[in-house]
């Protein structure tokens, strides 16, 4: 028997900052629980992230609901955070003579972009002085991306849940979800949950989410990617570095409080865990920043992984299921769930309180066929 039983409108599977998100948006419409199955939120995939704020970056649905999130970051409800969410950071996206077509497609695909140049070599070595000389051709230099403070906007919104009157259960694994009475009936850790609506937001583990209620399979695949945090060389003024990322994202490096953070951007298929670093993503991490800059790696001083759930298509799984009712999909946002966690939440929350897509989602042009859990080529 459950030691504690809990009625409520809306149940958010989930408590990373695509279920905070929307937990924090409906519970000014209702009564809302939040599972989480771990001992704190943002256990995994949230609270690993160096996120950035980057438009261009991400399949089209993705780049319109970023664009959508922009408001938000800028100007988040009163009291939601004492600095501010974005940092703007420079970003060079690279590349090496056998890339030049990765480059020109990337121009194109992008050639609405206000905050896009391209740059030659030359320009790029003034600009960027730590690549090694005659590595890159040149590369899209972006003047439109931003560091997200991730732990700020993750906490921002639990407090606003909570202020609102929203419930928090922490080491609450699901392990039973069930139709009861026209809703739901939840058994998470050692608490029953009832609710009108279920929200799956459970990351990795959404599919697993998704059989235990008999919804359709999104063909969910976590994918593992390894991070490390080096020195930076003698003399390096960190401060001044832009974002690179290889245009194949074979690599990236990033500034970090007078350090380097880099990355193979690996996507290796996982079972969701508890994921950590494998010895050859270190490898190959240290052999691809060594090959593109000017940068010995003598010690790792730490390391890191992260799981990025993606379907098919790599764009988000949005909307209520098809298959069985009050279930609604929120999953699948890959690596860009945390620069547009603000419009999924609002979207998602108007979606579930029976409105529609708010209008500054709609004005960046999003379709929304192009994110509903039914589309053709996802699925398993």
């Amino acid at each position: 028997m459950p030691n504690l039983s809990l009625g409520c409108d809306f149940a958010v599977i989930g408590a990373g900052i695509a279920g905070a998100s929307v937990a924090a948006e409906l519970a000014a419409s209702g009564r809302v629980v939040l599972i989480e199955q771990e001992s704190q939120p943002g256990y995994h995939t949230t609270g690993r992230s160096a996120a950035v704020y980057a438009p261009i970056y991400g399949p089209q649905p993705i780049r319109a609901l970023t664009r959508a999130s922009l408001g938000f970051f800028r100007t988040p409800p009163q009291g939601f955070a004492a600095q501010n969410l974005l940092t703007p950071i420079a970003a060079a996206f690279v590349a090496r003579e056998d890339q030049r077509a990765s480059l020109d497609a990337m121009e194109h695909e992008l050639a609405d972009a206000s905050t896009l140049t391209r740059i030659g070599a030359e320009d790029l070595r003034a600009r960027l002085p730590l690549m090694r000389d005659g590595y890159a051709i040149g590369a899209l230099w972006d003047n439109g991306t931003s560091e997200i403070d991730v732990a700020a906007l993750h906490q921002g919104y639990l407090r606003r849940f909570k202020a609102s009157g929203g419930t928090l259960l922490t080491r609450a694994p699901v392990t039973a979800l069930e139709k009861a009475g026209g809703g739901w009936r939840i058994e998470a850790g050692t608490s029953e949950v009832t609710a009108r609506i279920v929200i799956n937001a459970a990351g990795a583990w959404a599919d697993e989410v998704g059989s235990l209620a008999g919804a359709e399979c999104i063909g969910l695949v976590p994918k593992r990617r390894s991070a490390l945090m080096i020195a930076a060389p003698q003399g390096c003024d960190v401060h001044g570095l832009p974002l690179v990322v290889d245009v194949d994202e074979q690599f990236y490096l990033k500034p970090d409080a007078g350090k380097l953070l880099v990355s193979p951007a690996n996507e290796d298929p996982e079972p969701p865990c508890d994921v950590q670093p494998d010895e050859m993503d270190i490898a190959i991490c240290v052999d691809r920043i060594e090959r593109a800059f000017d940068v010995s790696v003598r010690r790792i001083e730490n390391s890191w992984a992260g799981l990025r759930s993606f379907v098919a298509d790599k764009c988000p799984v949005v909307g209520f299921s098809r298959q069985v009712e009050s279930f609604y999909w929120l999953a699948g946002q890959g690596g860009y769930g945390i620069q547009s966690a603000p419009a999924l939440g609002q979207l998602a929350a108007a979606e579930v309180t029976g409105q529609g897509i708010p209008a500054h989602i709609e004005a960046e042009n999003l379709k929304p066929d192009s994110i509903r859990p039914w589309r053709e080529g996802i699925g398993a």
